[in-house]
């Protein structure tokens, strides 16, 4: 619709929000019509007309096959359109127009904005199942008849008052319709069925809409006068109501077809079971975190007593041989421990692992406090937990060999950890680079052929568990370069 309005017309940005806003809201109107809705809107040199959007009613038959946006009809083409938009009125005249054998009734409806109007609604009916209507189909047809005035009127939509496409409840889950007073008129049966859910055994019809309801929620918790005027449809908003077990999502929708209110719509919907399938997820979700957090806790603990035990060594262990294995256990403790007080605070399996990476990098620069300093650049963005917690060992494991091994006591150097995400879809993956600036790997070193654990737990973790590839090399700037690229899920936008 921006293309269109923007390419075609003389419409202003205000005015294509107007329309934004109408078109977020017409549904409602297609389905109490039971009529296809068409909006057209005047070229820049009003000799056509351009169609910017179309609506499809749930609750009948379409009476058109064809996508219609983007047509346009020369001005004089269609006398109802013109009319609507030169007069400003709701045209209704004129016989039924035959398409495919199929009779269709068109009215057209001005959409104004302020003083002026913008565009033209044609809302097209398929006749061809028409019969007596019964007093639901009435109701709809009387709840549209009022709305349509309104739009010519320029009094609806409500701007800041649009339902959520997705959840908010539509025609066909319930419809009340109030008088002034807030009395009950007409409840449909699917309207009926979710007050009694509530609790409520008597029909609503000639009850006090906000009261009833207060009556019913009063038992689950206080319910304010807010609530009150919102069910009676005092103004254009949306509630939940909890009572009896169940609960129902309520949106008002006040009337005003001559500018003063004459009633109002309430659409409800029963939304009970989703409540409760999101209460359920909650407390999985809740649990989950409970369980990452004392996993991390106990990994805390056993990092503490192997820095205990590391302490006790000092006088059985004179070369530190010892000290420096219980050492390296607790950093690859510690890395597990990050990462589960990381997904402990997210209501997902995934982390931001950027954060746990500078962690990382923090933690075993311990190693040489002062001398060696680490650094991060690039992003390794969001992955999942099954992918962070080796990936953190893998990290720690690369970080502690290059500092153990790649700078002699007291010299001084660098490490930096790079991280570059790549592809999408089924292609994404993660490359990691950790370069250091040290004395390089010695001649003839075979990464493969290696006997130290840590390498071997990096090959394993990257190569069998995170189904990558290793390498390490002499950097040919100096120092040493280790490479690891690994397959991830693409990051959700």
């Amino acid at each position: 619709m921006n293309e269109l309005v923007r390419r075609h017309t003389a419409l202003s940005e205000t005015d294509l929000e107007w329309l934004h806003l109408l078109v977020s809201e017409w549904q409602l109107l297609a389905d109490l019509s039971f009529a296809d809705l068409v909006l057209w809107v005047p070229t820049r040199d009003g000799a056509r007309y351009v169609s910017v959007a179309q609506m499809r009613p749930n609750t009948g038959p379409t009476s058109y096959q064809d996508d219609m946006v983007g047509h346009t009809v020369p001005r004089g083409r269609r006398p109802m359109l013109d009319a609507a938009l030169d007069e400003g009125r709701i045209v209704r005249e004129g016989d039924p127009e035959w398409r495919e054998e199929v009779p269709v009734r068109i009215e057209s409806i001005p959409v104004r904005r302020e003083s002026r109007v913008l565009g033209v609604i044609a809302r097209n009916t398929n006749l061809l199942t028409v019969r007596t209507p019964s007093r639901l189909e009435l109701t709809y047809l009387q709840s549209a008849s009022d709305l349509a005035q309104m739009i010519a009127a320029g009094a609806f939509p409500y701007p800041g008052q649009q339902g959520d496409t997705e959840t908010s409840p539509r025609v066909g889950d319930g419809l009340i319709r109030l008088d002034a007073d807030g009395i009950v008129q007409y409840a449909s049966p699917n309207a009926l069925s979710a007050y009694h859910r509530l609790g409520q055994s008597a029909d609503l019809v000639g009850r006090h809409l906000g009261r009833a309801t207060s009556e019913l929620a009063v038992s689950k918790e206080p319910v304010d006068e807010a609530l009150v005027k919102l069910a009676s449809g005092w103004a254009p908003r949306e509630a939940e109501v909890e009572g009896n077990g169940g609960v129902i999502q309520l949106r008002a929708i006040p009337l005003k077809p001559r500018g003063a209110r004459i009633g109002s719509l309430v659409l409800l919907r029963d939304v009970t079971e989703i409540r409760r399938r999101e209460r359920e997820l909650m407390t999985k979700d809740a649990t989950i975190r409970e369980i990452h957090h004392r996993v991390k806790n106990n990994l805390q603990t056993v990092a503490a007593l192997l820095r205990l035990q590391s302490r006790r060594l000092a006088a059985e262990d004179p070369d530190g041989r010892a000290r420096g294995a219980l050492d390296e256990a607790v950093r690859r403790v510690g890395s597990i421990a990050i990462v589960h007080e990381t997904l402990s605070q997210n209501l997902d399996e995934t982390v931001e692992f950027d954060e746990i990476a500078d962690r990382v990098v923090a933690m075993v620069a311990e190693i040489s406090p002062g001398r060696v300093t680490g650094r991060r650049t690039g992003r390794f963005g969001v992955l999942q937990a099954e992918v962070a917690t080796p990936l953190s060992m893998v990290l720690t494991e690369v970080l502690q060999n290059a500092l153990e091994h790649g700078f002699g006591p007291g010299e001084t150097g660098r490490v930096e950890v790079t991280a570059l995400r790549s592809g999408g879809g089924q292609d994404s993956r993660l490359l990691v680079t950790v370069q250091d600036d040290g004395r390089g790997l010695p001649e003839g070193f075979d990464a493969a052929a290696s006997g130290s654990l840590g390498l071997q737990i990096v090959r394993t973790l990257v190569e069998g568990e995170l189904a990558g590839t290793f390498s390490m090399a002499r950097a040919p700037e100096g120092g040493t370069r280790v490479v690891f690229d690994i397959p991830v899920q693409p990051e959700k936008r």
